[in-house]
């Protein structure tokens, strides 16, 4: 026996949104359709009225647009860029470009924010005024940087030759020499320096955060680092100085005598530095090398250091790099000289920031037609110390990368 079709399934109802309607209906005299009892008490059609709900369509709504009117995209580059060249043009009539830049920033603000309000409203006109501020601010912090770079690399390439690398400035009276004595003398003290402060600095980081524990040595220990942050350079060479002199006597200019000056104001700088690089390190690690019974020493020498290798050696880095263009306090403790020195415990010695000063101070006699001859030394020993602070944050970098803990999901 074959069973019945099945019914066909019914019509899917509307996606269109629908109210109730109350509709009360008289119920029968005998409780009943057909004057009958109504098998269940509660029965709706027993009850005085029944109630059936119907349902209506519910009245159309006007239709809203979901999203609001936007500026076109080169609206945020476009509007900048079309008042910067009009100030361009106003260059030629004489206005000062320190006066045309200010005035662009203003207005090209102004108008981004006045029209964005005109088309998206104050929302997004508020965001676009805010952006373009922090724009401009991030523009006007970089014109300096821009402007010295390009000052430097334009007058420093006039001497940046083989004979610059090559040759000292012993018998050099006029035009020619070079800043091979400076820069072997910035190489050696600057290495002394490292030497004399890598240590120091290293102890001091691993007693703080490893043993300190916030004691009373610890808190003063803090203390120092931080005033002796804040020093100026030349207090770092007047103290080198007046420590030698007890030594050598006076007059004494060596070497030897600028590293403890540098190191002075690196060692604070390496301090801090590799705090809060020994503090990232987690304390899980040395938890469980503690609780295998390994000694503190031994946790910090195989767990902790390790980890934080690459941070401390990006602090040296830019700790060295902070250092290698004082003046101050070499001109005091090394003074200058124009033979070449490799001995930093005896006599005078050049290096590059005193160099670049002393030539600009006597920049000799101007002939043929060129400038004084000084002055291109001059330049040239500012744009090689610029590439060697570049070259270490470059190397910093680097070794952070290369030496960064390995990590996996």
């Amino acid at each position: 026996m074959t069973s019945p079709p099945n019914p066909p399934p019914p019509n899917p109802p509307s996606a269109q949104p629908r109210y109730p309607v109350r509709v009360d209906l008289p119920a029968h005299a005998n409780g009943g359709p057909n004057g009958d009892t109504p098998d269940y008490p509660g029965d709706p059609i027993s009850e005085p009225y029944a109630t059936l709900t119907a349902v209506a369509p519910a009245p159309e709504l006007p239709s809203v647009p979901m999203t609001a009117e936007r500026l076109p995209r080169w609206a945020g580059w476009a509007v900048p860029l079309g008042f910067t060249l009009g100030g361009l043009l106003a260059l030629p009539s004489g206005i000062s470009p320190g006066l045309v830049l200010p005035v662009v920033m203003i207005v090209s603000a102004a108008f981004i924010y006045l029209w964005s309000r005109s088309v998206e409203g104050a929302r997004y006109a508020l965001d676009r005024l805010v952006t373009a501020i922090v724009t401009s601010a991030f523009l006007i912090a970089m014109i300096p940087l821009v402007s010295v770079t390009w000052t430097v690399v334009d007058r420093g390439t006039g001497r940046f030759d083989w004979d610059f690398f090559s040759e000292s400035m012993r018998g050099i009276v006029g035009a020619g020499g070079g800043g091979y004595h400076a820069i072997t003398g910035t190489l050696i003290v600057t290495a002394l320096a490292c030497v004399i402060s890598i240590p120091i600095g290293l102890l001091c980081a691993i007693y703080l955060v490893e043993y300190g524990k916030d004691n009373r040595l610890s808190r003063w220990l803090t203390f120092f680092v931080d005033v002796m942050a804040g020093i100026p350079s030349i207090v770092a060479g007047l103290f080198a100085y007046a420590l030698f002199v007890h030594i050598s006597g006076p007059g004494v200019r060596m070497g030897i005598v600028g590293a403890v000056a540098l190191s002075v104001l690196m060692i604070p700088v390496l301090v801090r530095a590799t705090v809060e690089m020994l503090k990232i390190v987690p304390n899980e690690l040395r938890e469980a090398s503690l609780a295998l019974g390994v000694p503190t020493w031994r946790t910090i020498a195989k767990i902790v250091i390790p980890t934080s290798l690459g941070g401390i050696a990006a602090s040296v880095t830019l700790a060295v790099a902070r250092i290698i263009g004082e003046t101050a306090p070499l001109l005091i403790t090394l003074g200058i000289t124009t033979g070449t020195n490799f001995n930093p415990f005896s006599e005078r010695m050049a290096t590059l920031p005193v160099f670049a000063y002393t030539q600009n101070q006597t920049p000799g006699i101007a002939r043929n037609g060129m400038g004084p001859p000084g002055f291109d030394r001059a330049w040239t020993a500012a744009l090689i110390l610029i590439m060697i602070v570049m070259a270490l944050n470059l190397l910093g970098r680097l070794i952070a990368r290369l030496f960064a803990p390995k990590t996996g999901r």
